[in-house]
């Protein structure tokens, strides 16, 4: 009996098939040479660089006529310069389906009243759970929501000839602050450095920096005023370190971390509602008892499976809605770590989630594109002062978003609204 997994043994026996050994030693070497192709590098964009690039594509049998009008149509090209402080080598934009998703009613500490959220998505059946579940949050009286701490995280590494060395680091840093603090907000006018946490393994140190980032979701923001933070302390540290970094992977940045699930990254939202049990039966097609029992076992699953968190999908909402108003969309795979929670009270159902990482921001970034702006206005959320709102509406969002698929999976009824809406459309 081979040792060897049947499916493996099926997948080399299909690529016997396809290559000879010398053919398969052939087409995975190196290979020398120039490519028959090349772009010139460009941070610019304007319609002279996107020609540019488009000659290169289509010299090099790349693309064609029917290419070129998808990507560059006469608008994008037209407004090209829009684009350039958040492109480079620009050939054009991908237009992606905007649905809008409410009213979802919101009674939050920041956000107070009801609210259309665009969500930009290629994924069918999406935007109408969402829109169900945000008619059932605001049918409830809406959703109780509030940003209950906030604070960018990144995290510069050093390394010390030993721990000794390490241990005086930290004392210095300890006994300096001060100064710490000002060269950090010296490169920035929203941007404030709230603490700094020391991590110590033996001859290597780990400074968690946190910041809050005014209405920016602030991750170059804190990335420029850690930088600077780190060579002040080159300059005047008497400890030398061997070496430094301005991250080392310990932040969380855009990836599910434990630490992100229990310090947070960003903003700390929490939303709940209660629904009543006539609600659940009435526009979810279940009971109350019925969903309860499906987020027990959901609950062990995410246990067993070793998530980071229990919840849904908050993913699926997360990614439309940051692609909708111009966040930084890679931060999804921190923001989509959270709790999502069903309780019985009193036979009526209690639903809340908690999302520790929601990296948000009304200015700066991808927000001040023409589109991402106007799905911007169209919240009433563009602009200064808007921030810990939308965090407050992203988590209600999430909370339509998690008693709508709860609901159908608890009613029996996912599949079929797949069916119908992904795939029994013309």
């Amino acid at each position: 009996m081979s040792l060897i997994p049947e499916t493996v043994v099926q997948r080399l026996r299909i690529l016997r098939a396809a290559f000879t050994d010398d053919e398969a030693r052939t087409r995975l070497s190196s290979r020398g040479g120039t490519p028959a192709w090349r772009l010139r590098p460009s941070r610019s964009a304007n319609s002279e660089t996107i020609a540019r690039n488009w000659d290169a594509l289509c010299g090099a049998g790349l693309a064609g006529p029917d290419e070129y009008c998808a990507l560059a149509d006469a608008e994008t090209v037209e407004c090209a310069e829009a684009y350039a402080r958040n492109i480079e080598n620009m050939i054009g934009t991908v237009k992606v389906p905007v649905g809008i998703v409410g009213p979802l009613r919101v009674n939050g500490v920041n956000a107070n009243g009801d609210y259309c959220v665009p969500m930009a998505t290629t994924e069918a059946a999406l935007v109408a759970s969402y829109a169900r579940g945000a008619e059932i949050v605001t049918a409830a009286g809406g959703a109780s929501a509030a940003m209950v701490s906030e604070g960018v995280l990144r995290a510069p590494g050093f390394a010390f000839a030993g721990l000794s060395e390490a241990g005086l680091f930290i004392d210095w840093i300890a006994r300096n602050a001060d100064g710490l603090r000002a060269a950090a907000e010296a490169t920035t006018s929203h941007g404030k450095l709230v603490s700094i946490e020391p991590v110590l393994d033996n001859d290597l140190v780990f400074l968690m920096c946190r910041y809050t980032t005014g209405d920016a979701s602030g991750q170059n923001m804190v990335t420029i005023a850690t930088d600077a933070l780190c060579g002040h302390i080159e300059t005047n540290c008497p400890i030398k370190p061997r070496h430094w970094f301005v991250e080392v992977n310990f932040s969380g940045d855009k990836k599910a971390s434990y630490l992100g699930l229990i310090a947070g990254r960003g903003r700390k939202v929490t939303a709940s509602v209660v629904l009543s049990a006539a609600l659940v039966e009435k526009k979810l097609h279940t009971s109350v008892g019925r969903m309860l029992d499906y987020a027990r076992m959901a609950n062990l699953g995410a246990l067993l499976s070793g998530q980071i968190g229990a919840q849904g999908h908050y993913a699926n909402g997360l990614a439309a809605l940051y692609l909708a108003t111009g966040q930084d969309v890679a931060c999804v795979a921190e923001s989509a770590v959270g709790f999502s929670r069903m309780e019985d009270h009193a036979g009526d159902l209690f639903v809340s989630v908690t999302l520790p990482n929601i990296l948000v921001g009304t200015v700066g970034g991808g927000t001040g594109l023409p589109s991402q702006s106007a799905a911007l206005r169209l919240l009433g959320l563009a602009g200064p002062g808007k921030a810990p709102a939308l965090a407050e509406v992203t988590a209600a969002l999430c909370l339509g978003g998690e008693i709508s698929i709860i609901g159908a999976l608890a009613a029996g009824h996912f599949t079929r609204a797949h069916k119908s809406l992904a795939r029994g459309r013309i």
